[in-house]
């Protein structure tokens, strides 16, 4: 798996080393065990899927997280993107919308050893209490850009998101150079579930 990541351009080897040191079939159903390491995303349940490595590994190494920031992440999922960045040393704080996701992320990440703080909650809000975060990750595609992720966004910090555009779901991060000032970065085109308000 990780000479598929660095064929395919992740280079940096802390994300790397991360992706390596979390076993990515502990978060899959029975019976994926087999292709557990295939570079595709796959199911997990209540409608949702786990990301293909690359994904996960191509928005980790945009992100740039260092070790103690404090992170938050949007789409718990079952968990894998979490581990990822507990890996990496994140102070993360991880928000998930569906009961039955959230429930089993908290489970299986401490039975790991990793111990974010999980919220089950509406992501589209993030956690103003919070607030400010060096990082915001956003594993799912998003119709516009959350204005509330933005002003929780520290200065000097970043958010990696899937944004739909007109044509396609494009990634995006958005650096925030002041108080007032956000600079934008299109990049490449990607595929997500899409990122849903509300609680399930």
């Amino acid at each position: 798996m990780l000479q598929t990541l660095y064929s395919k351009g992740v280079s940096d080897e802390r994300v790397l080393t991360a992706m390596g040191g979390v076993p990515r079939h502990f978060f899959l159903e029975r019976g994926l065990d087999k292709i557990a390491y295939d570079d595709k995303a796959l199911p997990i349940g209540a409608g949702q899927t786990i990301s293909q490595p690359y994904t996960v590994a191509w928005q980790t190494q945009l992100l740039h997280v260092a070790p103690g920031e404090k992170v938050l992440e949007i789409g718990t999922g079952s968990g894998y993107q979490a581990a990822v960045l507990c890996e990496l040393g994140a102070n993360l704080y991880s928000i998930e919308r569906q009961r039955l996701l959230h429930e089993k992320a908290k489970s299986l990440l401490a039975q790991m050893g990793y111990h974010p703080t999980l919220i089950y909650g509406d992501g589209f809000e993030g956690l103003p209490s919070q607030a400010p975060f060096a990082k915001i990750i956003v594993t799912c595609g998003a119709g516009h850009v959350p204005q509330p992720l933005l002003s929780q966004l520290a200065v000097g910090g970043r958010m990696v998101i899937p944004v739909k555009t007109e044509k396609a779901l494009h990634m995006f991060a958005f650096d925030r150079v002041s108080k007032t000032e956000i600079r934008q970065i299109k990049l490449n085109e990607c595929s997500f579930v899409p990122m849903l308000q509300g609680l399930s």
